[in-house]
This record gives structure tokens, sequence and C-alpha cells, in this order.
């Protein structure tokens, strides 16, 4: 705000969040039934945008067959113990941008 008495004018200043860009893509994985598969996918800055990993087109949580986690700028989904039933694409998205596997 600027006030000079008989005069006042005001300006806001407002934040957008920089666009995040994916710099480590998501890679195949092949492992044995059993065993777990680990996906990681990396981006250029941490963002407060909400991060989805789906297996096909179902979401995923973390849970006792799924561990997701977030260190900084490396998101990471582990699938725990896989069978033949989790075979398939795997994708990560946030915001608009996407990756998969």
């Amino acid at each position: 705000t600027c006030d000079t008495g008989d005069q006042q004018t005001t300006a806001a200043v407002h934040l957008k969040e920089p666009a995040a860009t994916i710099v480590e893509k998501l890679k195949d994985v092949a492992t044995y039934e059993g065993e777990d598969a680990v996906f990681e996918c990396r981006l250029s800055q941490e963002t407060a945008q909400d991060a989805q990993w789906f297996l096909g087109d179902v979401p995923l949580q973390s849970n006792e067959m799924n561990e997701i986690r977030v260190q900084g700028t490396r998101h990471s989904l582990i699938l725990r113990k896989v069978t033949l039933e989790d075979c398939g694409p795997v994708s990560f998205k946030v915001g608009q941008l996407s990756s998969a596997a």
C-alpha cells in the first residue's frame, strides 16, 4: 500500500509454484514372482501437487502390498511380493506430468 495522506493505492503479490518437470522417468522392471518390484521417478523440484501411482488403471495407495515414498524430489513405488496378476503398466502422475513403464 502507498498512502500519501489524501490518496492511497494498493497492490498484491501472488506467487505461482514453478512448473516441475520429470527429470528421471520410470524404467521397466523385470523380477521374479514373490520378489519386490521397485519403481522410481524424479522431478526437477519438490512440488505441493499430489502425486498418484497407478497399476493399470487402478490408483494405488500405501498399504501392506504397496509402499509409496516421497523423499524430496524422488518418488518411489514398491510393489511387495509381486504375482503374475501384477504384470502390466505402472504409471506415475503429478499435475499434468506423467511417466509409465
